[in-house]
């Protein structure tokens, strides 16, 4: 994992952007963004099992594998979003990025590689894209049944009880880091 500040400047998404300014993991842990090198599949399973993980699945993000929807779903996955549930992603091969948002709405830039294993908490914002190679395989993590519901960043988003929940924890230093 490799975390900095991202420069925003024109390009695809899908390059690395860079700004040279690292951005430390404590840094993450205060936004409520966990992370874990965990080279070995059973370290996964028991950190599910510690975290209440009851279910889980494999997507592979790639042309070959999703053929003509690739593009738009690579730019859909892109669109700032928050979700209602943490989101759990443990990569299994390839690699791909997450972006954050700091406290000042800047993005951070997460690139993830294979035993990567990254918390995002529910109602942050954030967005991820494929880097250059266009694959990644992750398997997906889920407290409950698996689903995936993105709610684009709008102004009723903003008022989402789970985005105040999150504002909350963060203003009070309280973001749940387990």
């Amino acid at each position: 994992m490799k975390a900095y500040w991202y420069d925003n400047l024109p390009g695809d998404q899908r390059e690395d952007h860079d700004s040279g300014h690292p951005v430390e993991s404590q840094y993450l842990q205060r936004l409520g963004v966990l992370y874990h090198d965990l080279p070995q599949l059973e370290d996964v399973q028991t950190l599910a099992k510690k975290r209440n993980y009851k279910n889980q699945d494999e997507i592979t993000v790639s042309p070959e594998k999703m053929g003509d929807v690739y593009e738009d779903k690579v730019k859909m996955f892109f669109h700032e979003h928050l979700h209602e549930d943490e989101e759990i992603r443990y990569i299994l091969d390839g690699e791909g990025f997450f972006d954050v948002r700091s406290e000042n709405d800047a993005w951070v830039r997460i690139h993830l590689e294979k035993n990567d294993l990254i918390i995002l908490p529910p109602g942050i914002y954030h967005r991820f894209t494929t880097d250059s190679k266009n694959y990644i395989k992750a398997m997906r993590l889920f407290k409950d049944e698996p689903k995936w519901t993105p709610l684009n960043r709008a102004e009723e988003t903003d008022k989402n009880s789970f985005r105040q929940e999150y504002l909350k924890s963060r203003a009070s230093g309280a973001v749940t880091v387990n």
